[in-house]
Parts: structure tokens; sequence; C-alpha cells
């Protein structure tokens, strides 16, 4: 039988031996960036993704491993577990495989079958059940008998038949052989609750397929649809095919017996196994669905969080409202508050002039560069005023920012705790400034399942989704490093390593200490000990610190071997701090990697990875990617027309479609079917959230705000 690290091996298309390593590194309470960063040599440079998804597997099969343990033990306690019966259990590759094989000895609700066997039936429909020829009838006339219960022959058939029904029911063999038949062949039948009744849920309202062809979407759209009362839903093989299958699978060729044991088998499939059946791939359906809707929030979140930032410019955030105004925060390069203020542009035309007017004064006051307006109530009129504005104001640009989680996080406790002088209001205007300029210091303080990048996330098994996200948001703080220096305690617990506590006793060191000045000066921060250190250190960064590699990815275990290198390729550790190793890869590449690596003493990825650092010390991976696209004019939906070609901005990527911002109120849509010449299983095959792409417009229907865009021209 195998172990775990061979299934592992096996599902994963990795070495055995790697995936031993990453198993004890786990349990050793390392972390998945860290190992993936600095652990290379033991895994075979496995990036986060294909850890992530081995740890996930490994709980599962070691969850299973031990539901096998706990079934065979419960069975033996009851004295019946055999030889060949526990063999079948440590087999199962399935939690539902493993109960299956429990039924039959679970204990169970007082049943027709348990009363049936209280009046001494199980005998004889066990008798019957062996379909040895013998005349079912002349069996059940030994078993009438009134003290017990049985008054009659046709009690005592009826319930040797409820016995024999609940003993095909909790066969194993008939389950597993179902189960595959129904993913394979059973319909789901959709109808409406009331057919009067208007709802989002109309195109479900008469709705028919086969199973296997229910794309994800659907099945959360039926689940929710059902939930709120609009939908009848009911899965079932088509005609009598359930009842056949069961009957071919315990029927003998034996007529005095097979009418009465098929009539039991036939209320066997309609009392006991269809409900479970149905219930049982529905929930199959809905966690197939669940998992590849996180899967789909996990890999829109990476690229927004990911977002290139517009840093060092003082950028003017601009929270859009109708009653309670426009709320104005203006920030420096840094994100320190400069000012705040309220303005009113929607409340008439005079309001809208003495909006500019204030709000012109503080662009000249502090120099603002760019406008961060967020995407929310009142953002279209608000746009409309800006660009107004920006006409006198020239050099200045804007940008629409997705305000999701922003209201979210500006009545949290975090953000009293950071802004107590300013009201709830004012900081969301704050938030959306730092969301423009660095997008993944900002978005971290919010829960990822508020930030607007997924499907049907408040239907989705929270603890799963939260685990997903979480996991992305930690991947993502560490592949691009935090300064230890300004980092906020909300980034700072992202990284590998450390938690809300530790985060917490960093920024008090920083505060009465001054800024850090090395990374080994960690080491004196409260509950961060040498494990905590061993798995940070490499993804904080001193920009201030003496020693250049505190500056990079370089991890401290390393810093002897970067050493080195650069002594081996004929440079000092003062030519990196001033750019002056320039041929430092054609050197490495002359001298050998492998030979390079036995002299460093270490492997060849974690060498190829400290020349990738110290060539761009202080490098940020955001800074290679496409810059956002900021505006200095408007369009309106009333400006669209078919056949117009405009960039735009991915928002969301969802299994039928994308949708983008062109620079209207309202984003555009861009249909699975319109993504490509060629056939698209799914739009994460294409684009991901924040690529820039060129689109056509294909239809505007202002009335139900909806645009239809097309991406073929560039295919």
């Amino acid at each position: 039988m195998k172990t775990i690290t061979e299934i592992l091996a096996a599902e994963l298309k990795q070495k055995s031996a790697y995936v031993e390593n990453v198993v004890r590194l786990l349990d050793e309470g390392n972390t998945i960036p860290f190992i993936a960063r600095y652990r290379k040599e033991l895994h075979g440079s496995m990036d986060d993704t294909a850890l992530r998804t081995l740890e996930t597997r490994l709980q599962y099969l070691r969850n299973l491993q031990e539901r096998k343990e706990e079934v065979c033990k419960a069975i033996a306690g009851q004295e019946k577990l055999t030889e060949e019966l526990e063999q079948a259990i440590l087999a199962a590759s399935t939690l539902a495989e493993v109960e299956d094989l429990y039924r039959p000895y679970k204990q169970k609700r007082r049943t027709r079958a348990t009363v049936a066997k209280e009046k001494g039936l199980e005998p004889l429909a066990r008798a019957i059940f062996a379909q040895d020829g013998q005349n079912p009838a002349l069996l059940a006339a030994a078993y009438v008998d009134e003290q017990k219960g049985v008054e009659s022959l046709d009690d005592a058939l009826a319930g040797a038949s409820d016995i024999i029904a609940e003993m095909i029911s909790d066969n194993p063999d008939i389950r597993k052989a179902l189960r595959i038949k129904m993913e394979r062949f059973a319909v789901i039948s959709v109808q409406a609750a009331d057919p009067e009744k208007e709802s989002v849920y109309e195109l479900y309202y008469s709705f028919s397929t086969q199973v296997s062809r229910l794309q994800n979407h659907q099945i959360l759209a039926i689940n929710r649809g059902e939930k709120e009362g609009f939908l009848k839903v009911g899965v079932s093989l088509p005609g009598t095919e359930g009842q056949a299958l069961v009957c071919r699978m315990v029927l003998k060729p034996t007529a005095a017996v097979s009418v009465f044991v098929r009539a039991a088998a036939e209320d066997a499939y309609n009392r006991l196994i269809a409900p479970s059946a149905e219930r049982e791939l529905r929930n199959i359906l809905t966690d197939r669905a669940a998992e590849a809707a996180i899967e789909n929030f996990a890999l829109n979140l990476k690229p927004l969080l990911l977002q290139r930032p517009v840093k060092g410019f003082v950028t003017m955030g601009l929270d859009p409202g109708y009653r309670n105004g426009c709320k104005v925060a203006v920030v420096d390069g840094t994100g320190k508050v400069l000012d705040t203020g309220v303005v009113y542009p929607t409340f008439s035309q005079k309001k809208k002039e003495e909006a500019i007017e204030v709000l012109s004064r503080m662009i000249r006051k502090h120099n603002v560069k760019h406008i961060a307006i967020g995407n929310g109530t009142a953002s279209r009129e608000t746009e409309a005023m800006t660009v107004q504005m920006l006409k006198a104001c020239p050099g200045v640009s804007y940008m629409i920012v997705n305000e999701a989680g922003a209201s979210v996080y500006s009545a949290s406790k975090l953000a009293a705790e950071e802004f107590p002088e300013y009201d709830v209001n004012l900081r969301s205007a704050v938030s959306i400034a730092r969301r423009l300029q660095d997008p993944l210091a900002e978005l971290v303080k919010i829960d990822p399942k508020a930030i607007g990048v997924g499907q049907y996330q408040h239907d989705m098994p929270q603890k799963r989704l939260d685990e997903s996200l979480g996991a992305v948001v930690e991947d993502c703080v560490n592949a691009v490093g935090v300064d230890l220096n300004t980092a906020s305690a909300s980034l700072l617990q992202r990284v590998s390593g450390l938690n809300g506590v530790i985060a917490k006793n960093i920024v008090a060191y920083r505060e009465e200490n001054g800024a850090f000045s090395s990374r080994s000066q960690l080491k004196k921060v409260a509950k961060l000990g040498p494990k905590a250190y061993q798995q940070c250190a490499g993804f904080l960064r001193v920009p201030e610190s003496k020693e250049i590699l505190d500056n990079t990815g370089v991890h401290p275990e390393s810093y002897d071997a970067a050493q080195k290198l650069l002594t081996l390729c004929g440079y000092e550790k003062n030519d990196v701090a001033s750019g002056s190793i320039g041929q430092l890869q054609e050197r490495f590449a002359s001298f050998g990697a492998e030979k390079a690596a036995e002299h460093c003493g270490v492997g060849v990825p974690t060498l190829e990875d400290v020349i990738k650092e110290i060539l761009k010390p202080g490098r940020d991976p955001r800074d290679e990617l496409p810059a956002p696209i900021l505006r200095t004019d408007v369009l309106e939906m009333k400006d669209l027309k078919p056949g117009m070609v405009l960039s735009g901005t991915v928002r969301n990527v969802v299994d039928f479609g994308v949708f983008v911002d062109i620079g209207v109120h309202q984003d555009g849509l861009v249909h699975i079917s319109q993504l490509s010449s060629k056939r698209v299983s799914h739009p994460k095959e294409l684009v991901q959230v924040g690529d820039v792409v060129e689109v056509t417009v294909l239809e505007v229907d202002e009335k139900r705000k909806r645009i239809g865009l097309t991406m073929k021209n560039g295919s």
C-alpha cells in the first residue's frame, strides 16, 4: 500500500525525496514563503502554489488516514472487523469510500429495518436475500408471532423487505457504482417556485441539463436561488436507470424470490438510496464549484495585490458621496496625511464651483501629482468635476480606484487606532489615496473577502476561503518584501514567521528606539525568537543598514556565501552599493555554476537568487509590471459607440468572462466567447486582474447599464 509521500509524489509529479523534504519542513514549523524562497535545493524549486497544493493535500490525506483508523477501531469494537474489510478500508482513496464501508456498522437512528430486526426478522431477511430458490412466503410462515408483534405473513414479509432494503442501501459497492453513474449521467432539473415572481434567477426558471455539463457559476447561482426561495431543484438519473443499476447488482436469476427482492431493491433505491445520492451529488457539485470559485478568487486577488504602485508622489484621495459630500484626503509620498476636507460637488452648480476652488487650492498648496477617485456612489459626477478642474492643473492626472472594502476598513478598530483624529468618512478617503500609492500595503488591512474580485464569496465555506485568500496575501507580501522601518503592523504580521503580537512589538520597538539599523537588531524584539527570525529575516528590508545585503532578499544565512561569490568574481560589497557589479553574471557563468556554488557552500538555486538580489538591491518586483492607466479626461456611457477601440484595465475575472474598466463609471463585460477567436476554457487562461487590454465596444445598453466588449480584434 502506498505511503502518503508516495501518493503526493505521484499526484504532484515530483520526486519522493522532494515531497518528503517539504513534509518534514512543514512539520518543523517552516512557512510556505520561507520554504519556497530559501529551501529550493530541498524541493527542486517548487513554487509557492505547488507547495500550497502539497500542504492542502497532505492535510487531507492525514485526515483520511486518521478517519480510517477511527473506523477500523469502531468496527473492531463491535467484533465485526474482518481482515478483508480492514484491507478495503485501508485501501480507500477518499473519505466517501471510507464512510460507505462504515455505513453498515454505524449507530443508526431508529428505522423501519431496526424495528423489524427487534421483532426477530433478520434471519428471514437474510434467508430470502440469499435467493437460493426457496419460496419467501413459506420461509416467512415460521416467523409469524403475535407476541413479537408479527401478526401475519404480510407483517413478516414487510419487515423482511425493510431489512433487505437497508442491507442494499448500506452496500458500499452499490453506493460507489451509483455515485460514478450519477456524476456522469444524472440530470438537474430547475423550476421557478413562483413563475410570476421577477428575480435575477429567471434564466433558471425552466432549466435542465446533465450535471456533467453544469458550469461552476451555474451551480452556485442555482444553489443561491434555491436558498432564497426562488427556485426548486431536483437531481436524478433519467427514467429507471438508478433502479435498474441496483437491481442488476443484487438480483440472482431465481424466479421464486426475484420478484420479492426486486421490490425490496426498488424500495431501497426510491426510499433510501436516491434521496441520499441526490444530497451527496449536490454536495459534490457544490464543493467542486466552491473550490473553483475560491481558486478563481485567489487568482484574481494576487494580481490585484501586486499591482504596480504609484510611489513617491503627493496624492489626493476622493471618496465620492451625495448626502455627506465628497471626502478629501491629501497624503505625501510616504502615505502620511497632509490635509483633509469635505466638498459638495453634487449639491448645486455653485457648490460644484466651490469644490473645484477648494480642491485646486489644496493641489497647489501640497503640489499634488495624482488624484485617486473611489468608484462608489457619485463617482461619475466626481470624476466629471475632476476633469473640469484638471484643465487648470497641468501635469495632474487621476485614476478611478476600486474602493471595495474601504468602508469596512474605515469603520474597523485598526483604522480607529491608525487615525484616531479622523472620522470614518475621512479615513476612507485616506485609504483610497494610499491604494493608488501602494495597493499591497493598504489592501492587507482589509479582509480579502471584502476586496470584491470574486463570485458568491458569502456562499463559500468561510474557513477554506479565509485560508486560501490568507495564503495569497502572505505569498504576495513576502514576494515583494517589507520595509522594516515604515511598514504598518498590518503589513508586518503577514510576513513569514510573524504574527499580530510580534508585529505590534516590532512597531513598538521602532517607536521607542528609533529606526532599525540592521536585520540582526530584530532579535531584540520581544517574543521574536530564533525560529521567527529565521523565517522572517529574508523578507524584511532595512534600507538604512550599513550592511547592503540587509536591503535585499538575500537571507542572513547566505551572507557568507554572497561575500564569497563577490570575492570570487573580483568584487567587494561597496561595489554592490555603487552598482558597479555589471559583469557579475558573466564572471559567474565563466567560473561555472556548480563549481561556484560548491566554493560558496550553497546550492546553485540559492546562489542564482543571491546574484539576482545583489544586482538590484532594494528592488521592488512590482516596478517591472505595466503602469496603471492615469487619465486626464472622462468618457460617459452616452459617448460610447459600437466599434470604438479603447484601452482598459481588467477589474475582475469570472467563469463567464472579464469585467474591464474602460474609463466610464460602469465596467464593461467581455464575455468568454468574445475573448479570442480560439476556444477558451476559462478567462484566466488569457488575462488576470490588473492587465491593461485593448477592447472594442460591441453594444451599449444605457437603461440596464450594460456595456458589451470584445477582445477578438487583438487575437
